[in-house]
């Protein structure tokens, strides 16, 4: 979230944030934000009875905004299918890992167990699948022989850091556009990988 800031700040991505929003109130990203003027809302999902009734009031807070795209960044709740839908195709994940491979968590360490040699991230429109959707773009590393899952997740924060405000310049742009294959095609960007220093 801060790098995508960041990134507008600098003028280096076109769009703007316009809102971060949080589910819990101590998440530190909510200070820092104020601290740019940014608006900032927490709707924590304690508060609601079932995952259905916390989505809805998170939507009511997002549509009060009315971004064009939502990016999750660090949003480690499930959405449910409605959620989803309500902003299809204008729903952003970032997942460190190269999908389709390693959904879920602990992806560093199921990379490392598996003997992967390239490991990254992936920027996708979200579906109601978990970690599944139309991939954007991704970040590639080199998995290093010594890599343990906190030196492997460093590397991939550094790429992340470079993709995600990247599609996001790409949308503000409106040069992405999902295929009724659901592929994703991106205006001027034929090849949307990006390659860690450490790889070449």
């Amino acid at each position: 979230m801060q790098a995508l800031v960041r990134a507008c700040q600098s003028k280096a991505c076109a769009g703007e944030v316009v809102a971060v929003v949080s589910n819990r109130s101590q998440a530190a990203g909510l200070q820092w934000a104020q601290g740019q003027g940014i608006a900032t809302e927490v709707v924590a999902h304690r508060d609601f009875s079932s995952r259905e009734a916390f989505d809805q009031a998170l939507a009511a807070v997002i549509d009060r905004y009315e971004p064009d795209y939502v990016l999750l960044a660090g949003f480690m709740r499930i959405l449910t299918p409605a959620f989803v839908e309500h902003y299809a195709a204008r729903l952003i994940n970032i997942h460190p890992s190269l999908l389709p491979a390693f959904p879920g968590m602990h992806t560093h360490e199921q990379a490392l167990a598996t003997g992967v040699q390239s490991h990254g991230c992936t920027v996708h429109f979200v579906t109601p699948v978990l970690d599944h959707g139309p991939i954007i773009a991704q970040g590639v590393v080199p998995v290093m022989p010594d890599d343990t899952p906190d030196t492997l997740a460093a590397r991939v924060l550094t790429v992340e850091h470079r993709v995600y405000p990247a599609v996001a310049t790409w949308l503000a742009q409106s040069r992405v556009k999902l295929m009724p294959d659901q592929r994703v095609q991106v205006e001027g960007a034929p090849r949307r990988l990006f390659v860690s220093e450490h790889a070449q």
